[in-house]
Order: structure tokens, then sequence, then C-alpha cells
């Protein structure tokens, strides 16, 4: 990696395309052989620093549209908890899957998972069919993994019956030295971002622009009260500014006093802090608490001078799903992507047919969306809310934060860049901006 940054610094594409590959590289993975390691244990007592494992895996072949790429950094997504704890199921089936009903997917079938669906690198080999990228370029990667020899993508390339999730459904994420991706993954990096904050947007940003943005999404438009659960983790801290860049009015629920004070300080001023005003919308495992719905309503009322929600921005799932139908407005919108308290999900549904109310499920982005997201951060509109950096050694560590929900915005892994800080070609800009940069920061 070291060579890469030499190389960076004072040589051209062709001295990057020259490097020797290496014929294994480390990478943080999952192994095959350990997914019964939890079994029998609750969600929240399975710790992903026991799964996650820092080793030497093969070095895979490129295909004709493939890129491997020297990873600088990359950041830990709620997927990633998933496929540490080996749940909803063991993600070892999804690369099986990919192997045997795609041409050229075998190598993606391994006993070991490199995870990852998110990284800041330098392109090192293209396959024989890129001509988007070439090597020495400074990339970032979304993590869409589309086929594209269906109809049904066309319109919509998540629609692909082949569309995976890079890193989580697919193998050689971008938790190691080195990632393999298809070459329409790729964007370029933000020149005023160091690596490990170009790398922290990709899939929480891209996710939160189609869930509220596009009109695969929410439809959101300027004045609309959004209700946003969790506004200073992943992906809320990208909604809440994203609703205030087009002229919403974000309603920002969060569980710390520190965590309102840094959606405030990104300029929401409706906040409601669940840990002080005691939500609680379940009174045992099976049953849910109206009650509490409705008092959650009215104190949105409050805060918006009497207005409900025209959108809801779901991603807990089953601890407040009923709570987010209820609260949306009459012909209002519950805009969901993940269900990180549990999928089962239970609401009154009458809530949601006598009041004309619609609720929307969305998935990651496409290749447009996550185009137009990083433009967003690239011109300095929208910005990483990394708060720590871990090293590639300590992956399992950062990960087991993710899952106990201790940590704020986004959490980075250095995996080749030997210290953070590095990276960064525009340093005017990134000083126009540096508050809003670091303002997360631990």
């Amino acid at each position: 990696m070291r060579a890469v940054l030499d190389a960076l610094e004072g040589g051209s594409a062709e001295d990057v395309a020259a490097l020797p590959l290496p014929e294994s590289y480390r990478a943080a993975v999952i192994l095959a052989g350990e997914t019964e390691m939890f079994a029998g244990m609750a969600t929240r007592d399975r710790d992903p620093s026991k799964s996650i494992h820092v080793r030497s895996v093969p070095t895979p072949q490129v295909g004709a549209d493939e890129v491997l790429v020297a990873v600088m950094a990359s950041c830990v997504n709620y997927n990633t908890v998933w496929s540490a704890i080996f749940e909803p199921m063991p993600t070892f089936g999804f690369l099986r899957r990919y192997a045997k009903s795609v041409a050229g997917a075998e190598k993606h079938d391994q006993p070991f998972h490199v995870l990852g669906s998110d990284l800041s690198g330098v392109v090192l080999r293209t396959g024989v069919a890129v001509r988007n990228v070439r090597p020495g370029d400074r990339v970032v990667a979304h993590c869409l993994n589309v086929e594209l020899t269906a109809p049904e993508g066309h319109a919509d390339s998540m629609l692909d019956p082949e569309q995976r999730i890079w890193g989580y459904e697919t193998n050689y994420g971008g938790m190691g030295e080195l990632a393999l991706v298809k070459a329409n993954q790729l964007m370029p990096k933000p020149a005023h971002l160091t690596w490990e904050e170009a790398a922290s947007s990709g899939l929480v940003h891209s996710t939160a622009y189609r869930q509220l943005v596009s009109p695969n999404g929410a439809r959101m438009k300027q004045g609309d009260v959004v209700l946003i659960w969790g506004a200073a983790g992943g992906l809320g801290s990208y909604a809440t500014q994203l609703v205030l860049n087009g002229g919403g009015i974000p309603v920002c629920v969060v569980s710390s006093p520190r965590k309102a004070e840094l959606v405030r300080s990104m300029g929401a001023t409706l906040v409601i802090d669940r840990s002080a005003e005691l939500f609680q919308f379940w009174d045992d495992e099976n049953t849910q608490n109206p009650g509490e719905w409705k008092r959650l309503g009215a104190r949105i009322r409050e805060l918006t001078g009497g207005d409900d929600p025209d959108i809801v921005f779901e991603h807990p799932g089953r601890e407040t799903f009923g709570a987010s139908v209820y609260v949306a407005r009459r012909g209002g919108t519950v805009v969901t992507c993940a269900s990180t308290s549990g999928h089962e999900h239970m609401y009154d549904n009458r809530h949601l047919w006598m009041r004309l109310k619609r609720i929307i499920g969305t998935h990651f982005a496409n290749y447009r969306e996550a185009w137009e997201a990083n433009r967003l951060i690239a011109r300095g509109m929208v910005h990483p809310t990394l708060s720590s950096v871990f090293d590639l050694d300590s992956t399992g560590v950062a990960v087991s934060r993710v899952h106990a929900n201790s940590h704020e915005g986004k959490i980075a892994v250095l995996c080749g860049a030997p210290e953070p800080g590095l990276g960064v070609e525009d340093a005017e800009m990134r000083e126009r901006h540096l508050p809003a940069i670091n303002r997360f920061r631990i």
C-alpha cells in the first residue's frame, strides 16, 4: 500500500498499473465454519468482535467488467453487523447462490467472506471491458451490484432480479487492503475529504437520498415535515442534512443529550430526546402501547405548531413501526429501508387504510441516485458524519460499537491508509467546510 501511495504522489497511471499485485492481502472476514457460534443467543448478546477475524485471503481474478481497488479506508454499516452475528441468516448462502447463478461469480463462493460495503481508494487494475476508470483514479464505491441482463432493471437498476449488495451478498468487500467491484460501482472521490471521510458516506447517504428525495422514494418537497428516527446515527445524520437542504422541516428523534446537540448543530431545531421523554412503545415483547403513539403524535404537533409528519423516515423497524404508521399525517408516507430492531413489524392497519397513508419500501439506491448523492458531498452541500476511526485489526471492535448503538454518525476503518488525515487534494475547499466536516468527531 505504501507503493500505491508513492505512485500516486510522484507517478502516473502507468506507474500504478505497473505495480505488481500480491497473491494475497489482509482483510476483515467471517468464516463459514463459525456460523453456529452464536446459536441460541439473543441478538443483543452476539458479539461481532468474536466472529470477525483479520487474516490473509487470496487476491481474486479481475473479470471483464470488474475493477481491483487498493482500499485506503472503509466504513461500518449495519449490514456488516448482520453478517457478523449471522442474522437474519448467514451470508454464505448469498455467496453460494451468486456463484451458481452468474457466470464468472464462482470466485465469490469461499469459506471466508470479506465484509464491507463502502470504500475509498485507488484503482489498481481494470477488466478488459472497463472504460469509465483507469489505474491511478481516486474513487469511492457505492454498493449496488447488478447484472442488467433482464428487462426489469433497466428503468430502475434496483429492480434487477440479480441485484445484490456488494460486501454483504457478494464477497471481496471494502474491509481489506484490496476490494473487487464492478466498474459501474465507482465514483470520483470528493477531493476535499480524507480517505476515511470519503469512505463514510456511500451506503447510508445514497440510501437516505433514495428514501427521501428520489421519485423512487418519498419525493420530499419544500415545507414537508419529516420525522427522522435515529437522527444522529449513520442514516439519520444524512437524512437530517437532506431534509434541511431540500427546504423540509426535520423532527429529529435521538437517544441522548449529546445526540440532540449534534442534530441541533446541523441546523435542526425540532428535537425529541427519547431518553429524556421516556417513550416506550412496547409494554412487553408482544404488546404495543398505543397510548405512547398518541403521546409521540402530540409531542410532534407541539414542536411543529400543529402539523403531523408528511414523511416518516423509518429504519428501526419492529420497535418503532407501529408508532410511525400512527403519527404520519392523513395521506402521509412512511418510507422504510431497514429493520435494525427486528424484521417482523406490527401496526394497526386502520390507521393506514382509513387515513389513506402509504408505506414505501426502499433499498439502497441505483447508480444515478448514488452519483447524485456523491455529487452533493463533492460540492460541500452534504458533509460526512464521521465520528471515529479504527485500524483494520480493530474492525471487530468497531462493528461491535455499531451493534451496541454506542456510536454517533459513522465509524471508519483504515485499510491501506497508514494513518488518518491523508488523501486531501483540495485543501482550500476543505478549510471552508472544516467545522461541518468535523462536527461528529469525538
